[in-house]
């Protein structure tokens, strides 16, 4: 189970960080600051990419979009979403409960900048009822993500 993961993941080297399960779906960024009670852009969502024949993620604030000029630089290449059966596949997490901890299968990890704008983010632990809240600084060196400027954000 996906939630299951990241709750390994985070016992073995983030103990003290709290997983918070709601009732409600946080699926959606909409959904997930409404029910965490933050902004749309404190929300780090987590985007499932493939740039040629290599599979990455790239985190992100909630209210910004990938720049594929941008991302191509960044990467190489012209990135593509996955399907959501790709992302589980590749992930081990389900759309709407991906997160960077917990993965399935060792995958590369961006951080796009724009989440350096916020002491505190909220990605999903790997379910669509399930978040918690982290410093990005922190996420980043937990996973090991290096810092991009991938995305543009939506006004």
């Amino acid at each position: 189970m996906s939630l299951d993961s990241v709750r390994a993941f985070l016992a073995e080297r983030a103990p003290d960080i709290v997983i918070v399960e709601l009732e409600t779906s946080t699926a959606t960024v909409a959904l997930a600051a409404q029910g965490h009670g933050v902004t749309q852009a404190q929300i780090a969502k987590t985007l499932s990419l493939r740039v040629r024949d290599r599979d990455l993620l790239v985190v992100t604030r909630g209210d910004a979009r990938l720049d594929n000029k941008k991302a191509k630089a960044a990467f190489g290449g012209k990135p593509r979403m996955l399907s959501a059966e790709e992302v589980e596949a590749v992930t081990g997490h389900p759309i709407g409960g991906v997160s960077p901890f917990g993965l399935a299968t060792p995958l590369p990890v961006y951080c796009d900048v724009s989440l350096k704008a916020f002491r505190e983010v909220v990605p999903a632990a790997g379910s669509a009822h399930s978040a918690l809240r982290i410093d990005p600084l922190r996420m980043a060196d937990l996973v090991g993500a290096v810092w991009v400027d991938v995305c543009q954000t939506v006004p």
